[in-house]
């Protein structure tokens, strides 16, 4: 199968395990659940689900166990953009083409469903197919991942350092965590699925982390050279919030340059550890760098 209908197939297996756990967890008369399924199902190109599952492949590991895994990072994902639309946070009103969740449903309707994803998340890995073992060593993973020491510790920084220019080290540390982390957590989720040894998810760690500090610097580039059409959203909002990027740290070319440089080091990282049943990720990572929305 070629890379453009192995992601197919990966994102046909996110989008009914999403709905599955969409039916199991949310209630069907809820206001509030509706505006989650809102956001959740309002596109997007499931990156994080499609890493869960191609870890467990290329490791061979329990894809059932591995949809469930992939359904709740998904979960957890779209919590955190309802709440980073909010006008409390980036103050986004459009996401995807299609009015934020809060915009669509109200301020105190979205932070519920954010809260719900967020719930929800936990619920579809705790009963997941996978082993008790496997369950709670994913429990783990994405709530250490999510919490205090990751994505929201990422997310604090970001709002600190709107008030105040960030180093080029500093602005890796709001990365690693805002973004990094839950990217990492997806790809881990898969090899927790297949029960992977501590040297293949270091090897997959290294490689998570740089995808996932790549897909921020294509973010920023594109957040100064695409339209808002082709992103779905305004552009130019992290100048408008007074934000440091990469671009304003290092511009356009030069951040393309740290993209490509990362990403040649995360192939490499896989391509030695596991070879040619790397190729999927390989290419995978090497898709980020062209991406236009």
């Amino acid at each position: 199968m070629d890379y453009n209908a192995q992601y197919q197939a990966y994102l046909n297996t996110a989008e009914t395990a999403l709905a599955q756990q969409a039916d199991r967890c949310f209630n069907e008369r809820s206001r509030v659940c509706e505006a989650a399924r809102y956001s959740l199902f309002g596109g997007g190109k499931r990156v994080r689900a499609v890493l869960c599952l191609a870890v467990c492949d290329m490791l061979n590991g329990n894809r059932n166990a591995a949809a469930c895994y992939a359904a709740g990072v998904e979960m957890l994902h779209c919590y955190s953009l309802i709440h980073d639309d909010l006008p409390c946070m980036d103050n986004d009103d459009m996401r995807r083409g299609r009015p934020s969740c809060h915009k669509a449903f109200g301020e105190a309707t979205a932070l519920l469903a954010g809260d719900t994803l967020l719930t929800a998340a936990f619920e579809t890995l705790s009963g997941s197919p996978g082993t008790a073992v496997q369950n709670t060593a994913a429990v783990c993973a994405l709530s250490r991942a999510a919490g205090a020491n990751g994505m929201v510790w990422g997310q604090e920084l970001d709002l600190a350092f709107e008030e105040k220019p960030a180093t080029a080290e500093e602005l890796r540390e709001v990365h690693r965590n805002k973004t990094g982390m839950l990217i990492n957590a997806a790809a881990q989720l898969g090899a927790v699925a297949a029960s992977a040894d501590d040297i293949q998810r270091q090897a997959i760690a290294r490689y998570a982390f740089s995808v996932g500090l790549v897909f921020q610097i294509i973010d920023d580039i594109l957040d100064v050279t695409a339209t808002a059409q082709q992103l779905g959203k305004p552009i130019g909002s992290d100048t408008a919030n007074g934000k440091t990027t990469f671009v304003t740290l290092h511009g356009v070319e030069r951040s393309r340059g740290i993209a490509q440089e990362l990403t040649d080091g995360a192939c490499g990282v896989l391509r030695a550890a596991f070879g040619g049943r790397a190729q999927f990720l390989e290419t995978l990572a090497a898709s980020l760098l062209e991406r236009n929305q």
